[in-house]
């Protein structure tokens, strides 16, 4: 191939991809989740020209882009409207093309029966008398043929894998019957001015295209016999039969040709509809899948139009779109919502400068009136925005994507990166200073013996408490740090949290009874939990010392129960009527190091939060409501497993 041969080839190319519709770029958004606000209706009118009464009812100031509807760029557009009524026609196909193909050639025989009788009329009015048996027949078969066209096709579908073939009745029913009615006439009217050899063609052709080729080999061979002999019958009765026989040949050869090609396109078009299908069926899985996974992602996922409608959404981001719970599910408009403004600015720009950063930018939403606090009024979600098509000059973006993704979370994961680092870091410091603080206990212990001076003493003693200071943090340190899998049992959290209760009274010398400060709330039966004993009673005690440091000394200031929500869940909460903590504070509960008190670790509630992530339980805390006398509320949330027969006796 020359070099000018292979530029001109280049730019048919490039000739043909241009004049490819666009909306073949199109993700399975458009082609296959088609819904009431894309479908096209009959009169070739798609339903989004309606998309401004439909917007006004959800916001009175939509208005159109002046610019988009001055192009024509909508999603009416003529290229848009044929892929959706491509698709549609494609996903929503029932019949085979079998199926079709029959009835196309039932209805051609019941429109061939028609034409008979009207040429035997209009033959009538012109003075040609056809024998009363060419009438006969003529009706007979015009009324078989109608009868057959009007009767309800019943039919199943074939198996894919298999060309689909007419059944025995079926066969008689139409190729039968015109083979006997069709060579009957062509017997019976040699005389006659008609010619009634061009009506073998619909049977030949009929079984070239529904029947095997064996099978269609020999209706052909079958038609070309009875011409044949026809022709003979002519010539043995003194006729001029040569020309006749001549006749019969060629119509034979031409009923053979009709009856191989006829074969081969109906092999052809059975296996492109089975690889059409196939294909069609590998993309609605692919949808399925690609679907399930949006559904899963713990991003947001919305796909808006240039009017600011969402067309999907997943519930990652209708519970961002939502101070509380979830929004109404897709579709539904952006504009309107005081709180989506922001939201829509976003759209407008995506759409107006046809970018966005890799990165995104971050975008607050304002909830009014809401149920939560001022914290939760307010959310700021980093907005990432994708296109659906390519990037190509005279490209009309029609949808975007939109990923969205709370930053509180990002800050979350961010720090919790840094506290991992942080805690190996501090597990490898916590293990050198064991020596050196074994070492300065025993030293300080030596001296200790031989000092009698009472300010040697006090200064020993100060030594000797911060050395176990220090061994605590060493030891807390060390309980957090990476480490092996613990074995996790089935414990009853019922007898555990009593019993620790009992024994956290007796150390903090709280009294039990009515009038105790402690209250508590236990289930009547066991409830079994996925946690280690001695874990919980850390987790326990810790939780009921920062109650009883912010407390008051009210019977009943320190509320605690345990709950068995349902078969799958415990619920242990810790409540105090001390007061709430302060917004600035609540972020950082649960990160080491992190104190309000001087001679604090901020390690407590850091540790409670690793020892329940060991097990599969969560803790947390919030504020509860006003009418509430213990409003902090400290929360874990137990896995949940029956007990074995020896924990239950």
């Amino acid at each position: 191939m020359t070099a000018a041969e292979r530029a001109s080839e280049r730019r048919f190319g490039d000739r043909r991809r241009s004049r490819r519709p666009a909306a073949a770029d199109e993700s399975w958004f458009g082609a296959f989740a088609y819904d009431a606000d894309t479908q096209v209706r009959d009169d070739g009118t798609s339903d989004l020209a309606d998309a401004a009464a439909l917007d006004a009812r959800d916001s009175a100031h939509l208005e159109p882009d002046p610019a988009v509807a001055a192009r024509g760029d909508r999603p009416g557009s003529t290229d848009w409207r044929f892929v959706s009524r491509t698709a549609s026609r494609v996903a929503e196909l029932g019949q085979t093309a079998f199926e079709r193909l029959y009835r196309a050639f039932t209805a051609a025989r019941a429109a061939l029966g028609l034409a008979l009788v009207a040429a035997l009329a209009v033959g009538g009015v012109f003075g040609l008398r056809p024998t009363p048996a060419v009438t006969a027949i003529s009706v007979a078969y015009a009324a078989l043929a109608i009868g057959l066209w009007l009767l309800p096709f019943q039919r199943r579908a074939p198996p894919p894998r298999e060309m689909a073939h007419l059944t025995r009745t079926q066969w008689i029913a139409t190729i039968g019957v015109d083979l006997v009615c069709f060579t009957a006439l062509h017997v019976l009217a040699t005389s006659s001015s008609l010619n009634y050899v061009a009506l073998l063609v619909l049977p030949v052709l009929m079984a070239g295209v529904l029947t095997p080729r064996l099978a269609a080999l020999a209706t052909a061979a079958g038609v070309t016999i009875a011409l044949l002999v026809a022709a003979w019958l002519n010539l043995v009765g003194g006729t001029e039969g040569t020309v006749q026989m001549t006749q019969a040949g060629l119509a034979g050869t031409g009923f053979f040709v009709i009856t191989v090609l006829a074969g081969e396109l109906a092999g052809r078009l059975a296996r492109e509809e089975l690889t059409a299908r196939g294909s069609l069926e590998m993309a609605r899985q692919q949808a399925q899948l690609n679907r399930l996974v949006i559904e899963e992602m713990q991003d947001g996922v919305l796909v808006v139009d240039r009017r600011g409608r969402v067309r999907a959404a997943n519930p990652a981001a209708r519970r961002l779109l939502a101070p509380n719970g979830m929004s109404r599910p897709a579709p539904f408009q952006l504009r309107g919502v005081h709180a989506w403004d922001a939201l829509v600015k976003t759209v407008e720009r995506a759409f107006s400068e046809a970018t966005w950063p890799e990165a995104g930018r971050d975008v607050v939403l304002q909830f009014e009136n809401s149920s939560v606090n001022a914290i939760g009024a307010q959310r700021t979600l980093r907005v990432r925005v994708r296109f659906t098509r390519k990037r190509e000059p005279q490209t009309i973006e029609e949808f975007c994507v939109m990923f969205l993704e709370d930053v509180r979370n990002m800050q979350a994961r961010s720090r919790q990166e840094k506290l991992a680092a942080m805690g190996r870091v501090s597990a490898g410091i916590a293990h050198e200073i064991r020596n050196p603080l074994a070492a300065i206990s025993q030293a300080n212990a030596l001296l200790e013996e031989d000092a009698t001076d009472p300010a040697q003493r006090r200064l020993m003693a100060m030594v000797s408490d911060n050395v176990e200071r220090l061994k605590r943090i060493v030891d807390d340190v060390m309980e957090v740090a990476p480490g092996a899998v613990p074995e996790v049992g089935v414990l009853d959290a019922t007898a555990q949290v009593g019993a620790v209760c009992s024994e956290w009274a007796r150390a903090n010398q709280v009294a039990l009874g009515a009038d105790s400060i402690l209250r508590v709330d236990l289930p009547t039966e066991p409830v079994g939990v996925l946690f280690d004993g001695e874990h919980l009673r850390r987790v326990l005690v810790n939780l009921l010392d920062n109650a009883l440091r912010h407390a008051s000394r009210n019977p009943g200031a320190i509320h605690l129960r345990l709950d068995s929500r349902h078969e799958a869940q415990a619920f242990l909460s810790v409540a105090s009527d001390g007061a709430p903590i302060p917004p600035d504070v609540e972020p950082y509960l649960f990160e080491p190091f992190f104190s309000t008190r001087s001679r604090g670790t901020g390690l407590g509630l850091y540790i409670c939060r690793e020892l329940c992530e060991r097990y599969g339980a969560t803790i947390d805390y919030r504020l509860r409501a006003d009418n509430l006398a213990q409003r902090n509320e400290f929360y874990v949330d137990m896995q949940r497993k029956a007990l074995g027969p020896s924990l239950l006796n």
